[in-house]
């Protein structure tokens, strides 16, 4: 496989591209690796897709089966004829995918709206789930988050003249994150419409099921090691959620990265994954012996 290196350091892989068809809906996959190892599911936020992944992906594939899927609506997948799409609506198609493959002690990344997915589907299957890393997302969307996204989403709906003209915008936007990412978001995330306008690859009817939602019935089942990786310049997931995840959660890890905003992983990418990669070795440790999993204190 062709590799190269970002200016960050991160290696990129090429993957291979998979379709499956669950709820009636043609689902696209990337994948790395090959099956047989440890399942690793990588599931996007609303502003992104599977090949957000691409440059995390290729440092887990030689220990892991990795999976980055596009959910419904987003990417290269089908679009919902009933405008599904729920929280809950994404978990079904990741339950039927994962039955479809066979896939059993999983591990889950998600960042924003595929956060939550992994935090539902792991209190929902904790018998198939072995770790979860949240990526700046908790329980709870608040009515001031649904509402500035439904804002955002409608302006967006107009796109913009070229894909140059879109990156700069997302540069603009992602001021942290490296040029050369934004450009692969760009290339994977858009798309030229009829008109000729470039446009978000994705269904303007997400933003119906960009609602405000509570997900602490499914939350607090989960069983498996957890970490919720945050950045500091983020408010999604404000102190006294914090305090009810590790009430809730007694094996909760919540680790916050000074100064990055909603997306970590793509705003400082070597620091992000050696926090996974200490996590994923605990837990690990911990499905030989569980009281060998330590967690570390907030900091």
């Amino acid at each position: 496989m062709a590799e190269h290196a970002t200016s960050s350091g991160v290696q990129h892989e090429q993957p291979a591209d998979r379709f499956i068809t669950v709820n009636g809906l043609r689902i696209h996959y990337l994948e790395w690796g090959t099956s047989g190892k440890q399942p690793l599911i990588l599931l996007h936020g609303i502003a992104r897709v599977a090949h957000t992944f691409d440059h995390l992906a290729p440092h887990f594939n030689r220990r892991y089966h990795v999976i980055a899927v596009d959910m419904r609506g987003h990417g290269d997948s089908g679009w919902d004829a009933k405008d599904a799409y729920l929280v809950e609506d994404y978990v079904q198609d990741i339950e039927g995918l994962v039955e479809q493959l066979k896939l059993r002690d999983i591990v889950f990344w998600g960042n924003s709206t595929g956060g939550r997915v992994a935090q539902v589907y792991a209190g929902l299957h904790p018998d198939l789930v072995s770790a979860v890393i949240v990526e700046d997302v908790g329980p709870e969307r608040p009515s001031a988050i649904s509402e500035g996204r439904a804002k955002r989403m409608a302006l967006e709906e107009s796109g913009w003249a070229s894909p140059d003209e879109l990156l700069a915008k997302v540069t603009t936007d992602y001021p942290r994150t490296d040029t050369q990412l934004l450009r692969g978001l760009v290339q994977h995330g858009a798309r030229q419409r009829a008109d000729g306008r470039t446009v978000w690859k994705r269904d303007p009817a997400i933003n119906k099921g960009f609602v405000p939602t509570e997900l602490w019935r499914f939350v607090q089942n989960i069983k498996a090691p957890i970490i919720y990786i945050l950045g500091g310049a983020s408010t999604i997931v404000p102190a006294e959620t914090q305090v009810r995840l590790k009430q809730e959660l007694p094996q909760a890890e919540i680790v916050t990265m000074p100064g990055l905003g909603h997306y970590p992983s793509e705003e400082r990418p070597a620091e992000f994954l050696a926090i996974v990669d200490r996590f994923l070795a605990a837990a690990s440790a911990a499905s030989k012996d569980p009281s060998t999993f330590i967690v570390h204190p907030c900091p």
